[in-house]
């Protein structure tokens, strides 16, 4: 199966663009992304905190295969329903710097909408580490989960 979510990297640049249409309407889209439940089922993460506020937070965590727990936590800048969320991002126990992560959220008609991710990193260097990580692989499976997902709230 071809990924659906296309990722797009330019040399000696700090950002990384990623854009997934989906089959949903924009509200349910949206909704995915700040309801702990629905995050908890498409993300395969503990929802540990949501405040869907401007400088609210969150904290989630995850456990892999063999049972090590990963928490990742951040601050929201930025909630506009339906349209918009501007976010920081920290892998917790990495040497990952703090990251900025612009998510659009766009009307595609009544049962289409796209997203659209800038992920923005301290350095170029900062950038193609975190692209050796499965990051392709981890975006496309979120993004086919998060599919499923959606399709269960038409």
């Amino acid at each position: 199966m071809a990924n659906k979510t296309i990722i797009k990297v330019e040399p000696n640049k700090q950002e990384v663009f990623i854009e997934r249409e989906f089959d949903s309407p924009v509200e349910f889209l949206f909704k995915a992304h700040v309801e702990p439940k629905l995050v908890a089922q498409w993300m395969g993460t503990n929802v540990i905190k949501l405040e869907n506020k401007k400088h609210g937070s969150y904290h989630y965590e995850t456990t892999d295969p063999h049972g090590n727990k990963h928490g990742f936590h951040g601050t929201f800048h930025e909630i506009l329903p339906n349209k918009r969320i501007i976010r920081t991002f920290k892998m917790e126990n990495t040497s990952f710097p703090t990251q900025l992560e612009f998510f659009e959220f766009e009307k595609r008609g009544k049962t289409k909408s796209k997203l659209t991710m800038q992920l923005l990193y301290k350095s170029v260097a900062d950038r193609d580490n975190m692209l050796k990580l499965p990051f392709e692989f981890g975006l496309n499976m979120a993004h086919n989960k998060l599919q499923e997902v959606l399709n269960h709230l038409k």
